[in-house]
């Protein structure tokens, strides 16, 4: 299993081969069934984990609808940054829509890397500008822009989505009913589809 965690971190052109030893040195790799919940809302989030197989969803439960508000594929980091980093229990659950193998760090494990390797410290950074952006621009998808825009923007900058998550969760995502979500993409078939 370290070979599928090398071969993740090597992908990501950033590491040398003595930085790539010590995060696996300090991680874990760890595998979930498809349903079964990374996070709980109202637990802990106590560690940080990477995807290296499989598909994430993050959602909160109002009003006892589930709202999901972000997906997590191959390649990205799975963290509940206000409850991993303070300590506080967290506001939303993360669960896997697949079959899931993570990469997986404690805060404990994250601080011995830096003290062995401080240069590692920059890896945090960037996740947190990239999770900030990704944020950003989900933000800016509910506020800016109507359902059928909101669905063309997905399809157009994360279309591995539509072919992995059911449609309920994607018309959750967008702010949608499922029923509207499929008028949403009868009337964009409907107009490719026009000569």
């Amino acid at each position: 299993m370290q070979d599928i965690s090398r071969q993740f971190l090597l992908k990501f052109n950033k590491f040398s081969s003595d930085e790539i030893n010590l995060i696996l040195d300090n991680t874990s790799i760890e595998r979930f069934r498809k349903g079964q919940f990374v996070v709980q809302a109202g637990s802990i989030c106590k560690k940080c984990y990477f995807v290296l197989q499989g598909c994430l969803r993050q959602f909160r439960i109002i009003d006892g609808v589930e709202k999901t508000s972000d997906f997590f594929l191959e390649k990205e980091p799975v963290v509940l940054y206000s409850s991993y980093m303070d300590r506080k229990p967290a506001e939303s659950s993360v669960q896997c829509l697949e079959d899931c193998i993570l990469l997986s760090g404690t805060k404990e494990q994250e601080i011995t890397m830096h003290k062995t390797n401080p240069s590692l410290e920059h890896l945090i950074y960037t996740l947190l500008s990239d999770d900030y952006q990704k944020a950003e621009s989900y933000i800016t998808l509910l506020t800016c822009f109507n359902p059928e825009q909101r669905y063309l923007a997905l399809l157009e900058t994360r279309p591995e989505i539509l072919n992995r998550v059911p449609l309920v969760y994607i018309a959750s995502y967008i702010g949608v009913t499922p029923e509207s979500l499929s008028r949403i993409r009868k009337r964009i078939m409907f107009h490719t589809d026009k000569p």
